[in-house]
């Protein structure tokens, strides 16, 4: 005989005297979340080890407290681990296409960019004033003196040259020329035109022995123009040397100890001197607007581009992605229009979350990742070449049109944790092999822990931190001890706690909002009651709506009475954040035949394979009790009632057995009991999910049609332990008005279901007389003599 359950087992109820404190004011709030052993373990090798590939996927369900574990784990270890260098993008002097990547300690990359637009500006003023001053026109002057004199000294000795062999040496435009002389002065064209040919020919040979004898001289006149030209730009250079002395000696004083830096110093210096025109800004004219624009450009090499600045960073940096696109993870050069063209340079350069997290952490969400398979290939990339490069897209994929910036890669140190649930990561693993030599270290979270005196303590530490964060009001005791209650609930075990904090902290911030209403100091478990039950009132509109179509018998459920091969059956639907329970009416029609077993869903496709397999596994159970005999000859045909929308799952396995054996054996089933539980071809009752909501389901139902004190609910023995039901059904359970049985076998619930033994099977293989299955038994013998008796009538 199958007894109920009573009130006690139905519910584990939490003991405020167990937290150990009045109230999350006297509580310790917790440095890390609890409940996660396995993953801590995982996360201390993936984040500890110095070789390549171990970084970590952390897996496991939702609101589990993935993301604020791995935030809270990342920044106790970020502390004790070095800052990373700044990085800066700087001109290359030699490849303007290709800038060159600058390595600073942490900190000085923004004030080297400070000091270098500090440096050009003191430049652009001192070397114009030393440019203007009496010294340097004074010297000038000289210089221009001293050259001019040899000048005209070269140009005498070519003139006096050229007269000795009778001709005038004449300076033109386009250089010295000949002039043959005639009675003391030039020869005119005409005149030399109206020469006799041979005459001329003579004067241009002549002309052409002369050029040949200046040829040294004209050879060193050339050579002390360049020379010239060559000191005086010297002299230009020493003196903006000069005027930038001071100011570069100071900088390279202040950088001295960073050898890449002082290089990049001494690169600019050299530069400058080189720029001298840029600096003293030589223009007659006023310039309009577009060559001021095009001047300040002009000035933009001797910046510095700081992509990463670790300026506010204490220890190793952690970056959480929460928008992982192309741009944003690995960097991007930017464009911008210069008179009506779109042009770029290294100052356009921008780091992606990637250089940010270079020496450090970077998390990134899985799913969000690998929307774009280009991001998530480029990542790989960059850990496997140990480099980040950034390049535009086009580059990335081998199509681009127009000619682009190649910066100089930058070395990689990153830890990389993806977050994500397990089919994320069985997928990946399955399908590709770059992520198992990348992601060598899995941190598997779990949904629920064992619910021990420790951890109960460290789920009310759990409160403290949470009304401390977010400024909440702090909970008392009794308010801790129903959320605990409510944390049994989610994780659907009476000896277990749910790790899902996000969905307990929302529980906790709606109760707030009610303390505060009732100006209560705490919140107590009356405010949290008033959560729990405010939520499932804004998503349980569908679940009303059901309850009030069976209500006026527009769904057909009976909850009285008894009836043969007819069983109300419970199911749970899911409507994303909220899930209920909902009865419906399974019936069986038995008659002769050969079909067997007829699932009427799945011969209309609208079952799934679950389901098909537990009606194949109420066949095997059937033959194995009834057909070592005689030849099962029937035809049964199952239906789900007014189901319209598919049915999936076997835990109404066992309740369309007790329906098929109810009307084989043409013994009632009492109307006003529900069942749930998938059944093996043994015949066992196995556990099903959403026991609770499935019993409160069709408590609801019977509530609002009156509770007679019959009515119930049959449950395979195994979720006992699953139960976490509300205090009202708790209530109506002590009051004797509703009742739960759990059964282990079908036997069991065939006594509950009809009043009836089951029946045991004798020595000759058939069943006590007068019992379910001696019935059924019964029933179908003579279903197979009459099959024969017309199978020999129509021979």
């Amino acid at each position: 005989m199958v007894s109920e359950l009573p009130a006690t087992s139905l519910r584990w109820t939490c003991d405020p005297s167990t937290i150990g404190a009045k109230s999350t004011e006297d509580l310790k709030p917790l440095d890390i979340l609890v409940g996660q052993p396995r993953a801590y373990q995982a996360l201390l090798l993936g984040l500890t080890a110095k070789e390549s590939g171990f970084n970590i996927f952390a897996a496991g369900p939702s609101q589990t407290g993935k993301t604020t574990t791995i935030t809270d784990f990342l920044e106790e270890i970020g502390k004790g681990l070095p800052t990373p260098s700044d990085w800066c993008y700087v001109h290359n002097f030699e490849d303007e296409y290709q800038p060159t990547a600058l390595r600073c300690p942490p900190g000085f990359g923004k004030q080297l960019k400070q000091d270098m637009r500090e440096f050009i500006q003191a430049a652009r003023v001192a070397i114009p004033q030393v440019f203007s001053g009496e010294d340097y026109a004074a010297k000038r002057e000289e210089m221009a003196k001293r050259v001019n004199a040899k000048r005209q000294d070269i140009i005498t000795r070519m003139s006096e040259t050229a007269q000795e062999s009778g001709f005038l040496l004449q300076l033109t435009a386009v250089g010295l020329t000949l002039v043959p002389i005639m009675k003391g002065r030039p020869m005119k064209p005409d005149e030399f035109a109206a020469l006799p040919k041979e005459t001329q020919q003579r004067l241009l040979q002549q002309r052409e022995a002369s050029m040949e004898k200046l040829e040294p001289l004209l050879r060193e006149l050339r050579e002390a123009e360049a020379a010239a030209r060559d000191e005086i730009l010297k002299f230009d250079r020493d003196v903006t040397l000069y005027a930038i002395d001071h100011l570069m000696s100071d900088l390279l004083k202040k950088y001295n100890s960073n050898e890449g830096i002082v290089r990049f110093l001494h690169t600019i210096q050299e530069h400058v001197v080189q720029d001298i025109d840029r600096f003293r800004g030589k223009t007659e004219e006023k310039p309009d607007a577009r060559d001021e624009y095009l001047e300040e450009i002009g000035f933009r090499v001797y910046e510095v581009n700081v992509i990463v600045d670790n300026s506010d960073v204490k220890g190793a940096p952690m970056v959480l992605e929460q928008n992982p696109t192309y741009d944003n993870v690995l960097g991007r050069i930017e464009r911008e229009s210069r008179l009506g063209t779109l042009t770029t340079d290294f100052t356009l350069i921008r780091g992606g979350s990637v250089h940010r997290a270079n020496g450090g952490f970077l998390i990134v969400r899985a799913e969000e990742l690998l929307r774009d398979y280009l991001v998530y290939d480029s990542l790989k990339r960059a850990l496997k070449a140990s480099e980040i490069r950034i390049e535009d897209v086009p580059q990335r994929i081998g199509y681009a049109s127009v000619r682009s910036l190649a910066p100089e890669p930058i070395p990689l140190d990153v830890k990389v944790i993806l977050i994500g649930d397990s089919r994320i990561y069985q997928l990946l693993y399955a399908y590709d092999t770059e992520f198992r030599e990348l992601f060598r270290v899995k941190a598997e979270f779990d949904s629920t822990m064992e619910r021990t005196e420790d951890n109960v303590r460290k789920y009310a530490g759990f409160f403290a931190t949470l009304a401390t964060n977010e400024s909440l009001k702090h909970l008392d005791a009794s308010a801790m001890a129903r959320l605990i209650e409510h944390s049994s609930r989610l994780a659907e075990d009476q000896d277990k706690l749910s790790t899902q904090f996000g969905l307990v902290a929302d529980v906790v911030r709606e109760a707030h909002f009610y303390a505060d209403q009732d100006k209560s100091k705490y919140i107590t478990a009356k405010q949290v009651e008033k959560a729990i039950e405010a939520k499932i009132y804004r998503s349980n509109l569908v679940q009303e709506k059901i309850n009030e179509y069976i209500q006026k018998g527009i769904i057909f459920i009976s909850t009285e009475g008894e009836v043969s091969g007819q069983i109300n059956g419970l199911s749970v639907l899911s409507l994303g954040d909220f899930s209920f329970g909902a009865p419906s009416r399974i019936t069986v029609a038995v008659g002769l035949g050969k079909e067997g077993l007829i699932d009427v869903q799945r011969e209309v496709a609208m079952s799934g394979p679950i389901h098909g397999k537990g009606v194949m596994i109420i066949a095997g159970y059937l033959a194995s009790k009834f057909s070592r005999d005689k030849p099962l000859t029937l035809s049964a045909r199952i239906v789900f009632e007014q189901n319209y929308e598919g049915v999936e799952g076997d835990s109404a396995s066992s309740t369309e057995l007790y329906a098929i054996l109810s009307a084989l054996a043409n013994v009632p089933i009492k109307q006003h009991l529900a069942v749930t539980g998938s059944v093996n071809q043994k015949g066992e009752v196995q556990p099903i999910g959403g026991a609770n909501e499935k019993v409160e389901g069709y408590y609801e139902i019977c509530k609002a049609r009156g509770l007679d004190g019959l009515h119930g609910v049959v449950i395979p023995r195994s979720n006992v332990r699953n139960l976490m039901l509300k205090q009202e059904v708790l209530d109506a359970v002590k009051q004797g008005k509703f009742h739960i049985y759990p059964v282990s076998t079908i036997e069991e619930g065939l006594e509950v279901l009809t009043g009836k033994s089951a029946g045991k099977q004798l020595p000759d293989g058939g069943y006590e007389e007068n019992t379910i299955y001696g019935l059924a038994d019964k029933r179908l013998r003579e279903m197979a003599e009459t099959v024969k008796h017309f199978q020999a009538f129509a021979i």
